[in-house]
């Protein structure tokens, strides 16, 4: 497909469900799963991630379903359940058996929930900023889940996104609030993380038991002046699995991938293709 937006992709019948993804470079597969902010698409999260990985590896990025370009199936019931079938119909779809994977905050508590389910389609996790373990809701993701739609509100929310204000321009703030109000995505993004929001993050955590039983080489990237997800959940999954190793950046906020987006990439290449 041709377009003029590096948002859209390639489409393909994941689960029977019309799914935009970007499938970029050659070499073991990497699945990239985005997180769960307005407007959130894969190419927004991973921009600066998926041409650095695809020169070592083959980069799997879809919007998962609700979020982004891939389609939003009428009555479907956005849960954990629903995103892990969604993933896995995406790898068969491709004929991929066995995938790393890389979870962004959201996107790593379905890492998480693919390496408990379908544990032979993991090669290894890359958890950064995760969900999947208990917490109480911070301000900040109650903010994030609670948007809705004025260029203030968005600006608000990448505030507390990133440490560096340098990168929260004005610019930015009118184009992610021009992708939060795409015809369809508020309205699937409201429906899903309603108030009370302490509930979405409990349906999202996994029991210590579940956590421990992981075998996958596991590396935890989070940075240490998150606002949105605790930097102690890093710390929580790292005491938990087993073969885990825990990289922590000061100065640096929920964006880890484009606060420190070189060193992030680096870690990431490095440990997903350590040999190459």
């Amino acid at each position: 497909m041709t377009t003029e937006n590096p948002e859209i992709g390639r489409e393909i019948d994941a689960a029977g469900i019309a799914t935009n993804y970007h499938d970029v470079g050659d070499g073991s597969p990497v699945l990239l799963i985005h997180g769960s902010g307005p407007g959130v698409s894969a190419w927004a999260n991973w921009r600066l991630t998926i041409p650095a990985l695809s020169q070592r590896c083959r980069v799997v990025a879809p919007d998962m379903v609700g979020f982004g370009f891939t389609e939003r199936p009428e009555g479907i019931e956005y849960n954990m359940e629903s995103w892990i079938r969604h993933a896995i119909g995406l790898l068969d779809a491709l004929d991929i058996e066995r995938a790393s994977v890389v979870g962004n905050s959201f996107g790593g508590a379905l890492a998480l929930g693919l390496a408990i389910h379908h544990p032979e389609r993991v090669e290894k996790l890359v958890l950064m900023g995760s969900v999947g373990v208990h917490f109480e809701l911070t301000e900040g993701l109650d903010k994030v889940w609670g948007y809705t739609p004025s260029i203030g509100n968005m600006k608000e929310l990448l505030d507390i996104f990133a440490h560096d204000r340098a990168l929260v321009t004005d610019e930015l703030a009118e184009l992610r609030y021009r992708a939060s109000i795409r015809p369809g995505f508020q309205e699937s993004f409201s429906a899903m993380f309603p108030a009370p929001r302490q509930r979405w993050v409990d349906a999202m955590a996994f029991s210590d038991e579940q956590i421990q039983g992981i075998d996958k080489e596991t590396l935890i990237i989070h940075g240490r002046e998150d606002q949105v997800i605790p930097f102690e959940n890093s710390l929580r999954l790292f005491s938990l699995i087993e073969h885990a190793e825990l990289h922590g950046f000061g100065q640096c906020g929920h964006w880890t991938q484009i606060e420190h987006g070189n060193r992030f990439n680096g870690l990431v290449s490095g440990f997903l293709c350590p040999g190459d």
